[in-house]
């Protein structure tokens, strides 16, 4: 896993000593067929889509003004790209012609990829051995099923990632139950927590699955977690039992986002470390809409008001978006006004590792963030 800014000079993916990659002889492997579409669900996280979620509905959400921010803007560190090759028990193997080859732990999934504009690397017969292979609606909102062209698998299987035991699973939005480049945010939470030299707060929000969640418990943080899906949080306490984590100081609450921490403003309760994953736009049952560039200035501004004095990160990640990231850099940078220390953004990427796990490819952009952090 690398962490570093990004370069108009950058070295070619490899670098020294890498080992070639094969040129993908005969007919590259084909995009899953379109099967026809059910009703769509209400939007998640882009290709994140998930279970429909309840969501408050904007005229009914108690909100605030914005406060007038003064004071200097923190610093600025753009573009910075935060890059994994892989860990625990993922890696991207190979991708092209708009899919994407992973392992997770012992099974070799082929899900689809609209930014793999490229070609495969790998040859025709490596993508055929998948274990599984999402197929039917490729939209980013789109419902479909999983082939397994081997032998029947189970819904469920386990996984680890920094040492937190989880659980796969095949649903029928695509996903899997973790999106791996979040391992860079996950890592640094969890060097924060380990090296502070007092007890951590750590806010969670839209947590999904937990796996962050557990990641700072068990590094010692005492964690809020935040999903309006009763799925998701059913899963993520599924999770925490698989790791026998049972005991770990984790509060799992199901609840509209911007009421909690609305209501944690009011409060007064503080957090030193925030992660913020919001969805582009969601549906609730009654006509409840969400959409983040109407309400994300809001939500980062209630943010700011819950950090502690000596907080040490405001992480926020944006999927699919028709954006820059600089849209949402100089609204953090507004946000965190006065505040001082630097803030970083830019792109979370996914190299291509090879079948081996450890052979450089080309790099798949997943997601935009920003992060505050004081110093």
């Amino acid at each position: 896993m690398k962490h570093r800014e990004s370069r108009s000079s950058q070295k070619a993916a490899g670098g020294p000593g890498a080992k070639p990659r094969r040129d993908m002889p005969g007919k590259p492997p084909a995009k899953p067929a379109r099967d026809s579409r059910p009703a769509k669900p209400s939007r998640d996280y882009g290709e994140r889509v998930a279970e429909p979620r309840t969501v408050a509905p904007a005229a009914a959400t108690p909100e605030r003004p914005l406060i007038a921010r003064t004071g200097e803007r923190p610093t600025e560190r753009v573009p910075v790209i935060l890059e994994s090759l892989g860990a625990g028990d993922f890696h991207l193997i190979d991708s092209g012609n708009g899919l994407k080859l992973e392992q997770y732990g012992p099974y070799r999934v082929v899900r689809p990829e609209a930014q793999a504009l490229w070609p495969p690397s790998l040859a025709s017969h490596v993508w055929d051995n998948a274990d599984a292979i999402f197929t039917g609606d490729t939209d980013e909102d789109g419902m479909g099923r999983w082939r397994f062209p081997r032998e029947a698998l189970g819904e469920t299987w386990p996984l680890q990632l920094l040492g937190v035991d989880f659980l796969g699973r095949f649903t029928a939005f695509r996903h899997v139950g973790v999106f791996p480049e979040q391992i860079v945010h996950w890592a640094w939470m969890k060097e924060q927590v380990e090296a502070a030299k007092r007890p951590l707060k750590v806010l969670n929000l839209f947590g999904y699955t937990g796996v962050a969640s557990l990641v700072a418990a068990a590094a010692g943080a005492e964690v809020t977690h935040v999903d309006a899906s009763k799925k998701a949080i059913g899963w993520a306490r599924e999770n925490q039992a698989l790791g026998r984590m049972e005991k770990l100081p984790i509060r799992w609450i199901c609840e509209d986002a911007m009421k909690f921490i609305l209501r944690e403003e009011r409060r007064g309760n503080k957090y030193d470390i925030i992660l913020t994953d919001p969805p582009k736009f969601g549906r609730g049952p009654n006509g409840e809409v969400w959409h983040l560039f109407e309400h994300l200035p809001l939500m980062l501004d209630i943010c700011r008001e819950i950090l502690s004095p000596k907080a040490l990160g405001l992480v926020l990640t944006a999927y699919s978006i028709r954006a820059s990231f600089y849209s949402i850099h100089e609204l953090m940078r507004e946000t965190m006004r006065g505040a001082g220390g630097a803030v970083e953004s830019g792109e979370l990427v996914i190299r291509e590792a090879g079948l081996d796990g450890r052979t450089p490819g080309r790099a798949l952009s997943t997601s935009l963030f920003s992060r505050w952090v004081p110093k």
